[in-house]
């Protein structure tokens, strides 16, 4: 994989040229190599070796604690003293400064090596991310900071029982107890959240929560819909004005451990807050700071969601790769049947190894398609970030990012699970037992398509908001960068392609028309979930085609790259005409179709 990744870094992205800005000037492709080593090296030895016993000794709670093997422990350990977790930040809050593209790729080898523990890591570096953001500047100096620098450990809590992935239907009240507080306007917290990751544990002396709440209006009753809903900083420990611990527990209770098909070894929790538990100052209610103004919740939380949204596509990709190189080197190994003749087969000649059959090539190929497209698609999303906190051309990435987030977490973590189901299918009935690692990649890897928002609300955001939002402005900005791409490509061999590209991108627009084209949003969104399978093919074309323009010289691995993309164009970019006619056609079957006829 490090060939694979140095190539995308350095041949396609160039991220040597970054170091000609002034925020990364301190930084070479040494500095950055450097980085690389020391997280390939923590993943290798501190991460790896405890994935199964992540997922066999998954965490325990006993009424009183949660029980995680010590391994757990000993791995956030090191990734916290590499100082990852501020990589990118200013030096003077213990950063790095590094590019957001090298950071990336840094943790693509902890997301391969063992998710489970790497999700602490994650989430408590996007909680940091947002506070540094949109915090006051004591919430940053108490809280963001202490994050980052790994002595407290982070979540998100937005999910609750009843409205699951509809925040407008959130309940946890926040009443107002001090307007004055240092630490920010101090809310009285009331209600339950339900899948929070890392919501309990013993890994840190704190966990910082940044929970959804809805501050009632003047008549008591809280506010319909999504205006109403804030953002508030609840520590699980009570913390003193200047980031001192109290020793009084904040009325926050684990009330149960969620236990799920994979992604065993990352805690989740039903989380109560304000039951009486437990009372700081002697009064019943979970204590929160707001961040930002009453009203702006969720404009402050999507900062964190899109960059875990980029994180969760990138831990699928890894989770895809891990499938894609055990069945790779099983398939090298592995001796069944016969080469075919015109005479039939030989029984008295000696078996093959299975990578020798064309249809085990052909499971090979796909995920090699998937896995290193999904990774150099998740390394341009990261590279568009740099663009957007330091480069010239700011309102273009952003543009770009706000249409190709829905893709970043939804596309890989579709099509690396299919990569993953191939692994296993490789493997034959070994890849179904526990002998094995592929059949725990799958699992793992199918809470992706869940996390941080579903595939079908990935889907509307993409056709209903991203792609109509400002005229169109996000999709004129894409294809722009995809026809450029076009351009180049016409004058190589890969002219061919270049026109099916162009011809599928031509597709994606008229659909995008015709879906829209009644104006009725029940009509348009009826088949979003195609319209993003479609748009997402479209998009790691694209991604593959700019790769192979990188591609130079006659080595295996140039071939490898070549052909990974050769076979996308053949087997995958032709599956998006399908998709793309029911949506034209704005096909009614599933809008209509009504319940009692199931």
């Amino acid at each position: 994989m490090r060939e694979t990744l140095d190539f995308l870094l350095y041949d396609w992205l160039h991220a040597a040229d970054l170091t000609a800005r002034e925020r990364f000037a301190d930084h070479s492709r040494e500095t950055f190599g450097a980085v690389l080593d020391t997280c390939e090296r923590i993943a290798r030895e501190k991460f790896a070796p405890h994935y199964r016993l992540m997922d066999t000794e998954e965490p325990r709670f006993d009424g009183e604690r949660v029980h995680l093997p010590a391994a757990t422990l000993e791995a956030v350990d090191a990734l916290v003293e590499s100082g990852m977790l501020a990589a990118t930040h200013d030096y003077d809050v213990g950063g790095m400064q590094l590019p957001c593209l090298v950071e990336t790729a840094a943790n693509t080898f902890v997301s391969k090596a063992n998710v489970h523990a790497g999700s602490y890591v994650v989430l408590t570096t996007c909680n940091a991310n947002l506070l540094m953001e949109h915090g006051s500047e004591r919430q940053r100096e108490v809280f963001a900071k202490t994050l980052l620098a790994g002595q407290w450990f982070g979540t998100m809590c937005l999910s609750e029982p009843q409205a699951g992935s509809s925040l407008s239907d959130v309940v946890t009240r926040a009443e107002l107890e001090n307007q004055d507080d240092p630490l920010g306007p101090r809310y009285r917290l009331r209600g339950n959240k339900m899948w929070i990751s890392g919501g309990e544990h013993e890994l840190r002396e704190n966990i910082v929560h940044l929970v959804l709440a809805k501050i009632p209006g003047p008549d008591g009753k809280l506010i319909p819909g999504t205006k109403g809903i804030s953002l508030f900083i609840v520590p699980k420990q009570m913390v003193g004005e200047n980031g001192q611990l109290t020793g009084e527990r904040n009325d926050i209770a684990l009330a149960g451990l969620n236990h799920k098909l994979g992604h065993r070894g990352t805690t989740n929790c039903l989380l109560n807050f304000g039951e009486g538990r437990h009372k700081p100052d002697g009064k019943a209610g979970a204590v929160g700071y707001l961040v930002g103004k009453p009203g702006e919740g969720l404009r402050c939380m999507f900062f964190m969601m899109n960059e875990m949204r980029i994180g969760v596509g990138l831990g699928a990709v890894m989770l895809g790769y891990a499938g894609y190189e055990a069945s790779l080197e099983y398939a090298k190994q592995r001796p069944q049947g016969r080469p075919m003749t015109a005479a039939g087969k030989d029984a008295a000649s000696p078996q093959r190894p299975i990578i020798e059959h064309a249809d085990v090539r052909r499971m090979l190929l796909a995920q090699k398609s998937y896995v290193e497209g999904g990774l150099a698609f998740e390394l341009y999303c990261a590279r568009l970030v740099d663009e957007l906190n330091t480069g010239d051309a700011k309102a273009e990435a952003q543009a770009l990012l706000d249409v190709l987030i829905p893709i970043a977490k939804s596309w890989p973590s579709e099509w690396c699970l299919e990569s993953n189901s191939l692994a296993i299918q490789v493997l034959g009935g070994y890849g179904y037992t526990r002998d094995f690692p592929v059949e725990q990649y799958w699992r793992d890897q199918r809470l992706n398509m869940i996390h941080e928002g579903t595939h079908g609300i990935q889907a509307l955001d993409l056709l209903g908001r991203k792609v109509v939002q400002q005229g169109g402005a996000s999709l004129a900005a894409l294809a722009t960068r995809i026809q450029a791409t076009i351009e180049r490509a016409m004058q190589t061999e890969w002219a061919p392609l270049a026109n099916q590209l162009a011809a599928a991108l031509a597709q994606v627009g008229g659909a995008t028309k015709k879906a829209w084209s009644t104006g009725e949003p029940e009509e348009a969104l009826a088949n979003a979930t195609p319209y993003l399978q479609a748009f997402g093919h479209t998009v790691l074309a694209w991604i593959w085609l700019d790769v192979m323009l990188a591609v130079t010289g006659d080595s295996d691995f140039a071939h490898g790259k070549r052909a990974a993309g050769r076979y996308f164009f053949a087997y995958e970019l032709p599956k998006i005409g399908a998709w793309l006619d029911v949506v034209a056609r704005r096909e009614p079957l599933c809008r209509e179709m009504k319940p009692e006829y199931f």
